[in-house]
């Protein structure tokens, strides 16, 4: 049996290379230059956010390039080095913060038709890997998946910033029955913060619900 997983394998990769999503280069899905282009954790700066949000990258260039690749062209394989950048964030948030290592991490919502289309919802899958690296420290993480956005909610892609606001206003749920409770503090993760309106609308829906959340986290953001 392992002699024909091995020739499957074999097959998949004369077929499909491995290429890195940011540059092409051979070998690799994310090389270690385009790992290191992402740049470093940083505070960003939303006027519609009320708590601290940060980034462990800028969302352009090859950093643009492998958050699609991994968003919409079905790389789910980029989780993994991904995780491990937003588990280091995650570090930097919990000093920043005072919190520990219990920490709560909600990803943040996206459409139930949007996430079916890419094979799951992408976030969740970027905050569990990073809850994994956390785990085999030894933190107290878990991840909190409670957050969706109604089917009533349009594609946001080019709006501006008040449009997006207006667009999530009572369009972003919660499962009452995933609500996180205990001691953790709670984290919103992201893969990308552009106006600030997603992860503002997220903060709100989840402080109807009893739940504080201290800061954002995104693997990238935009300039502003």
């Amino acid at each position: 049996m392992q002699l024909f997983r091995d020739i499957g394998s074999g097959l998949v990769d004369l077929l499909f290379p491995l290429q890195c999503a940011g540059c092409g280069r051979a070998g690799t899905d994310w090389c270690s230059g385009c790992a290191g282009s992402l740049g470093g954790f940083r505070r960003v700066h939303r006027e519609v956010l009320v708590v601290p949000a940060f980034a462990v990258g800028r969302y352009r260039g090859s950093a643009r390039d492998g958050l699609l690749a991994f968003k919409e062209a079905g790389q789910r394989g980029l989780a993994v080095p991904f995780g491990r950048r937003l588990a280091t964030g995650l570090r930097a948030v919990a000093t920043e913060l005072g919190a520990g290592d219990r920490l709560c991490l909600i990803p943040a919502p996206s459409r139930r038709r949007a996430a079916r289309r890419r094979g799951g919802p992408h976030v969740t899958a970027l905050a569990r890997r990073a809850a994994a690296e956390l785990s085999a420290e030894g933190w107290s993480v878990r991840v909190a998946d409670c957050l969706y956005t109604a089917s009533s909610a349009a594609d946001s892609v080019g709006m501006a910033a008040a449009d997006r606001m207006r667009n999530l206003v009572g369009r972003v749920r919660v499962r009452p029955r995933a609500v996180p409770a205990g001691p953790h503090v709670a984290v919103l993760v992201d893969d990308v913060i552009t106006t600030g309106a997603t992860a503002a609308a997220a903060v709100d829906a989840l402080a109807a619900h009893g739940v504080r959340v201290r800061a954002v986290l995104a693997l990238t953001a935009t300039a502003g």
